[in-house]
């Protein structure tokens, strides 16, 4: 997870009325799994406690063997990042990519892959090699009877640019265009890591705490096609909805890759916080967003606090887990 330079205009509009909307169960809520820290779980009981929470999705942010060896026949649905330090060397070649698949893919039999990342939130020059990774990666998957495993790439919410209403959203670079139209042309969805957090607390004279948490009280109308939002969280998805559209690309799903409020850690930041967010945004997604109505699949950032990230002190307590295992705040799945 990166810092996200959200536009606060996405939440700065005309506030037309207040109303909650009712809970919508979902299919596929997951956790992403970050390892950054000296005091975790073993994998094997971190598998444990997925399926006794009833976690049914995971992201991991490389090929991890140990969690990897931990997930064979847990059914528990998997997405594999290629970490950004090895994007440059599948983009280059096509036996780079096929050697990846070996060993991380092939090797590990009864998994569940639903997604592989080539990269998340790439910047700069780096962004040059997505399309011909994912391209590779395609390729070697498809050479060996997987190519039912989709390969997409992970994006920050500032991929798009930045303003209001969501229905004006455009990508802000121009390679985002390559990469979607390759997505729809194989199936693949967008992975996009969304964090109304980080636009709650760089402008909190305009975005209210209550839009931003999923808590009722704020209705934002989008003047362009007359669609309302109760939640910061859907403005921001439905800006990547109208980005994809303007790219050519109405017809790529958007998957949210990460999403997550600190425990601790800086401003706004706190328990009571973030088991408002994570609590509302398992509640929610189950019905879409006002653009795209349907289960949204999501990922929550994070199952624990990582004592050993570095940054601010907040990037330590996005856990819903402490590494003893227990809650960090009352949570149901």
């Amino acid at each position: 997870m990166a810092r996200q330079d959200v536009a606060s205009m996405l939440a700065v509009a005309l506030i037309v009325g207040a109303f909650a909307s009712a809970p919508t169960s979902v299919q596929s809520v997951g956790v992403c799994y970050g390892v950054i820290g000296n005091n975790l779980p073993s994998r094997s009981e971190v598998v444990q406690l997925y399926r006794s929470k009833g976690i049914t999705d995971m992201r991991i942010y490389f090929a991890d063997g140990q969690a990897l060896s931990a997930l064979r026949n847990s059914g528990i649905g998997l997405i594999i990042d290629v970490g950004n330090d090895q994007l440059g060397s599948i983009a280059a070649s096509a036996s780079n990519a096929a050697a990846w698949v070996q060993a991380n893919v092939q090797r590990y039999q009864g998994l569940t892959i639903k997604y592989i990342v080539a990269g998340n939130e790439v910047q700069g020059g780096d962004t040059r090699s997505i399309v011909p990774a994912i391209r590779n990666l395609n390729t070697a998957l498809s050479a060996v009877g997987l190519g039912g495993i989709k390969v997409s790439t992970a994006i920050r919410f500032d991929a798009v640019a930045n303003s209001f209403p969501p229905s004006a959203d455009v990508f802000a670079q121009s390679y985002m265009t390559d990469v979607v139209r390759l997505l729809a042309s194989t199936g693949a969805p967008l992975l996009t890591n969304i964090y109304p957090y980080f636009a709650y607390r760089d402008n909190p004279r305009d975005i209210q705490l209550n839009y931003a948490t999923f808590r009722p009280g704020t209705t934002v109308r989008d003047g362009n096609n007359g669609l309302t939002y109760t939640c910061l969280f859907d403005a921001m998805v439905d800006a990547v909805h109208a980005a994809l559209e303007k790219a050519g690309a109405p017809g790529v799903r958007v998957v949210v890759s990460e999403s997550g409020w600190p425990s601790a850690g800086g401003f706004g930041a706190s328990a009571d916080n973030a088991r408002a967010y994570n609590q509302g945004l398992i509640d929610h997604v189950g019905g879409g967003t006002p653009k795209r109505r349907g289960a949204l699949e999501t990922y929550i950032f994070a199952m624990f606090d990582e004592n050993q990230k570095t940054g601010i002190e907040k990037e330590k307590h996005f856990g819903l887990f402490r590494p003893d295992k227990s809650p960090a705040y009352a949570i149901r799945f």
